[in-house]
């Protein structure tokens, strides 16, 4: 009997004949997610919130172009992670993909913290982002799997305000802790999720009811669907095959249909959000410093353009709800690269301040909303592909972000660090916007 991946309906709305206790369970899976999410946010942060001590390190040797070398490691070590995750899921499960990534960027982070120079750090950033791959698109399948179909969207917002927590997070330990204890410190503390969260996720997570039907363990799927409260059907399609091979066989079948337009815009889309993502959370520090602000201000703009990215988690979900996700992406990519150019002009500190929060609202939740466009554009056989391969292939931008921005600083020429991000932005809402006017794919 052939069984198809199938979670709960689309049109399903949230907690309705639900008893209490099924309404709660899927909340524990969101919050275990969320506190992943937030250490992956910090670790991603903290290289941008302690690089303009570490650049004053003459101990260590890193200069402004090795620097932007170095975030492209981390980035480059995300991609390999976020496209060996599917085979390790099909092998092994979500469940422990979670867990073993988080130990692997926790001890990325120990060897950074341990670093005598700057190939053993960037080797210890490599490892960092092995695991920050793996564990971002997993997440995210896993809360969007478990959380209402009718809200897949404002879910996803929900879960990447932790994202920006976590840069919060990073930037009050490079204001605080690396001005204490030196920037070292500051990567010690990346063992906190592997103390603290890993007991957690073996004790509370689940695995994914879609991943054990696609494995033939229905029963236990069953079991699993009942406890959490969600809706399993049969379905006439073949469970996903595993390995390499049947992986790019599922990644050609994203372009048949409506899918060949729709997915070479989707990819662009998320290269463009993943560009400007990395590229101004490593780089916008620095690139204030360079501009004539203060150290302590130019750390700040981190700290500030991250609280901007939760407000922008929770609006964009809650609008795009209404109006669509691709909408609300393709207008919010629009808005950023406003604000990108905004930032070219050398205003005021209480200005900048303002222009800074404001991008955040916009920059960060256009990506996740370019992934909340997912489900619209395919047949449910293919969403967790589709959004696997678009997370895969958006690290590409992910890994070039921060090498333009160090190219950049290398030759002096700061201001066009912004209109680079400004023309991402102007892209990413042009792909999204054709890729939402694609007919969607009805399952019937």
């Amino acid at each position: 009997m052939s069984i198809a991946v199938a979670m709960r309906g689309r049109g399903a709305t949230a907690g309705t004949g639900r008893p209490p206790a099924l309404r709660r369970r899927p909340l524990i899976v969101l919050l275990l997610c969320w506190l992943v999410v937030l250490f992956d946010g910090m670790d991603v942060n903290v290289y941008g919130a302690v690089m303009p001590r570490m650049l004053a390190d003459p101990g260590l040797g890193l200069a402004p172009a090795t620097a932007g070398t170095v975030g492209s490691w981390t980035t480059f070590g995300m991609l390999a992670g976020a496209l060996a995750a599917g085979n390790l899921t099909d092998w092994t499960g979500r469940r422990p993909v979670i867990v073993g990534g988080t130990l692997l960027f926790s001890a990325g982070s120990v060897l950074c913290a341990a670093a005598p120079g700057v190939d053993a750090f960037g080797l210890g950033r490599f490892v960092t982002g092995l695991g920050l791959g793996g564990v971002m698109p997993v997440c995210l399948s896993m809360v969007m799997e478990f959380a209402p179909g009718a809200r897949a969207a404002l879910t996803a917002g929900v879960l990447m305000t932790s994202y920006h927590v976590g840069g919060m997070l990073a930037t009050g330990l490079g204001l605080t802790l690396a001005a204490d204890s030196g920037w070292r410190a500051v990567f010690w503390a990346g063992a906190v999720p592997a103390l603290v969260t890993v007991p957690l996720l073996l004790w509370l997570l689940p695995e994914s009811p879609a991943v054990l039907l696609a494995k033939g363990h229905t029963d236990r799927a069953r079991r699993l669907a009942h406890q959490y409260g969600l809706r399993l059907r049969q379905a006439t399609a073949a469970p996903p095959a595993a390995g390499v091979r049947a992986r790019w066989h599922t990644a050609l079948a994203l372009f048949r249909g409506t899918g060949r337009r729709a997915t070479p815009l989707l990819w662009a889309a998320s290269f463009c959000g993943l560009l400007l993502v990395y590229g101004v959370s490593t780089w916008l520090p620095q690139l204030m410093r360079a501009a004539g602000y203060g150290p302590t201000s130019s750390v700040a703009f981190l700290l500030v353009i991250n609280a901007g990215g939760i407000v922008g988690m929770l609006i964009a979900g809650t609008v795009a709800t209404r109006f669509g996700a691709a909408r609300v992406s393709a207008v919010w990519f629009l808005l950023t690269a406003v604000g990108a150019l905004l930032l070219t002009l050398r205003l005021p500190l209480p200005v900048t301040y303002v222009i800074v929060a404001v991008t955040g609202i916009w920059l960060f939740s256009a990506q996740v909303m370019v992934y909340a466009t997912v489900p619209a554009l395919y047949p449910a056989a293919q969403v967790s592909a589709g959004l696997g391969w678009a997370t895969g292939v958006g690290r590409l931008g992910a890994v070039m972000g921060p090498a333009l921005g160090g190219a950049v600083v290398a030759h002096g020429a700061q201001r066009w660090a912004f209109v680079i991000f400004a023309a991402a932005g102007l892209t990413g809402a042009l792909a999204i916007h054709l890729a939402g006017r694609t007919p969607c794919h009805s399952d019937g």
